[in-house]
């Protein structure tokens, strides 16, 4: 199969190549496409190198699938070009998500709605995608009447220069570039993206939005908090959701743990919790901290992490390639 990653050289692009070769995704051509300034440079792919195309190369190339991690602008403007010319696209932007033609996909959650007809399918929010793996088996047993979600969201979700900037400020080089508006090294930026209008933040907006769509449920209601702290890998979730039926706590922990790519690491005796220090390198969606909310019925507390490059980013973006593959439907 052949496979173009638009932006191989950003930080989800270079994830995205090293997903890729360790799930072996059958690619039988790889097309790197990356910005001007980088065509003729280098990728490695499964220790070959690689020269990085421009973007009208590669869409005369007519990949069968083009996986885009380059921002809003460059896929709005790209991607209808790649899929004119035959090519499955998975977006990894915001461009997409909420466009009611195209398809929004967590492939455990509902990737049996993808159709031949999908040229452009949207790849959700890093945040959005480890809660619904949690909310969307629990829809099904309890429905969901309210979410509260507050994260906990690493550097790497803004880019190699957050890196940089969370790295400089603990060496104390007061020089270093600074891509936030205060210092992240000892502080939390209650501050995800830019504001709009409502005070919201535009990572609050998706983290609102996306959910109802990827669950092909309306009927609940959910509010956020995005919160930006100095972690290197990995996005936390303090989640409060209020269902319409009772639960019972052993069946929520069974149902997670049957819940495909959900891994449930719950025994606070043991001091065992999930935290993004060990989800860093890892697919799976891990969640603790279930409880029930003390404070008023049919209530349920917990906690979810995930690495937010890979299953926030590559690895579904990737899943999403393989159930295409796999159903015959590129």
């Amino acid at each position: 199969m052949k496979v173009a990653v638009v932006g191989s050289t950003g930080m989800v692009g270079q994830v995205m190549l090293k997903v890729l070769e360790e799930r072996n995704f059958p690619v039988t051509e790889l097309i790197p496409v990356a910005s001007e300034r980088s065509v003729g440079k280098k990728v490695k792919y499964k220790q070959e190198e690689f020269t990085i195309v421009s973007m009208k190369d590669a869409i005369a190339a007519k990949p069968d699938i083009a996986i885009f991690s380059a921002g809003g602008s460059t896929s709005l403007e790209f991607a209808p070009l790649f899929a004119a010319a035959g090519t499955t696209v998975i977006d990894n932007s915001s461009a997409w998500r909420m466009d009611p033609d195209k398809k929004l996909v967590v492939p455990e959650i509902n990737a049996d709605v993808l159709t031949k007809e999908d040229k452009i399918i949207a790849n959700p929010n890093c945040s959005t995608i480890q809660l619904v793996m949690v909310l969307g088996p629990l829809n099904k047993k309890y429905d969901l009447k309210r979410v509260i979600v507050s994260t906990y969201q690493s550097v790497t979700g803004t880019g190699k220069a957050a890196v940089d900037q969370l790295n400089g400020e603990i060496s104390g080089n007061e020089n270093v570039e600074k891509v936030y508006p205060y210092q992240i090294f000892k502080n939390a930026l209650p501050h995800c993206d830019v504001f709009s209008d409502d005070d919201y933040t535009k990572e609050e907006i998706k983290l609102m939005k996306e959910p109802k769509k990827i669950l092909g449920d309306d009927t609940f209601n959910l509010t956020a908090t995005a919160v930006r702290v100095p972690v290197q890998g990995g996005h936390s979730e303090s989640v409060n959701i209020e269902f319409e039926n009772e639960f019972d706590l052993d069946e929520v922990r069974k149902i997670l743990s049957e819940t495909p790519g959900v891994v449930v690491v719950d025994n606070v005796k043991n001091n065992e919790y999930p935290m993004p220090l060990y989800s860093e390198g890892k697919d799976e969606v891990f969640v603790g901290r279930i409880r029930r909310d003390l404070s008023q019925p049919k209530t349920l507390n917990l906690w979810i992490v995930a690495d937010n490059l890979r299953k926030g980013a590559a690895t579904n973006a990737v899943q999403i390639a393989e159930y295409l593959a796999a159903n015959n439907l590129v």
